[in-house]
């Protein structure tokens, strides 16, 4: 049985032989009306679920890359609270931007600070049906999976290269899907990603079917098309917050036209 929760995040991957691309940026970055509109062209580009940064003053699983959308939302003023804003206006779109699946990528500090029962409330009120927590560790996840899972948030688990004999005691308790993490260190793109992802994902499937999507260092649509044909979908974050970095208020024609490409090649998987 599986225990892929039935929210917005079931979605993604319900449909048979239908590869996943989910995207990445940090809200706030370069502001948040600039947030809502760059989540409007990844829609219009195809994205199948997008993933949204909440801004940290110490994200350590993140390189250079998404550390400075991080400190430049944070001197713009992005909060926690900011961040529920912004995905208010995000439901408030007409069409597919209303419904379209979003995650949350966060850090363990801003949740409890916040509170846990608060944010997961919040979570569900808007419809984010996953958060993704990279530096709370399996053992320690009961702390904050109580509230999502009363909330019907999907706590999403992360499986790296590291974790060799527990890739299958964390597998057996996802939820959502599985974010498999395809190189060691910290997100940024990557020109070549050599980890045995294909022993991981089948080491996974073993367990469970619970889907499985790669990230960290995905940049290119050869490198997307791989992921998606030995998993059930890519992610990818750091290319497009580069973009965003470089374009910055002007970013959204770049933006489309990047998802639709990667989104293309991870459809051809």
């Amino acid at each position: 049985m599986s225990k892929l929760q039935s929210n917005q995040i079931s979605r993604v991957f319900q449909t048979p032989n239908h590869k996943a691309f989910i995207t990445f940026l940090t809200a706030g970055d370069p502001t948040p009306d600039c947030t809502v509109k760059y989540i409007q062209e990844m829609v219009r580009a195809g994205a199948d679920l997008i993933e949204i940064g909440i801004p940290f003053s110490d994200p350590t699983a993140e390189g250079v890359v998404i550390q400075d959308a991080n400190i430049r939302a944070l001197q713009g003023g992005m909060t926690t609270d900011g961040v529920f804003e912004i995905v208010k206006q995000v439901r408030k779109q007409a069409g597919d931007c209303a419904a379209i699946p979003l995650a949350f990528m966060t850090y363990a500090n801003p949740v409890f600070h916040y509170g846990c029962e608060r944010f997961f409330a919040q979570c569900e009120e808007l419809r984010v049906g996953a958060v993704i927590v990279p530096d709370l560790p399996y053992e320690e996840k009961q702390e904050m999976e109580g509230a999502a899972r009363a909330h019907n948030v999907a706590l999403v688990s992360m499986i790296a290269p590291t974790s060799r004999e527990r890739i299958q005691m964390i597998a057996r308790e996802a939820s959502g899907f599985i974010y498999v993490v395809s190189s060691m260190g910290v997100t940024g793109v990557r020109s070549e990603i050599s980890t045995d992802l294909e022993s991981m994902v089948e080491s996974i499937r073993q367990v469970t079917d619970v889907p499985c999507a790669i990230g960290f260092g995905i940049s290119t649509p050869e490198q997307a098309r791989h992921m998606a044909q030995i998993s059930d979908g890519a992610i990818v974050g750091s290319a497009i917050v580069k973009i965003i970095a470089r374009n910055g208020e002007q970013a959204g024609p770049a933006i489309y036209e990047y998802v639709k490409s990667m989104k293309e090649a991870v459809s051809q998987a």
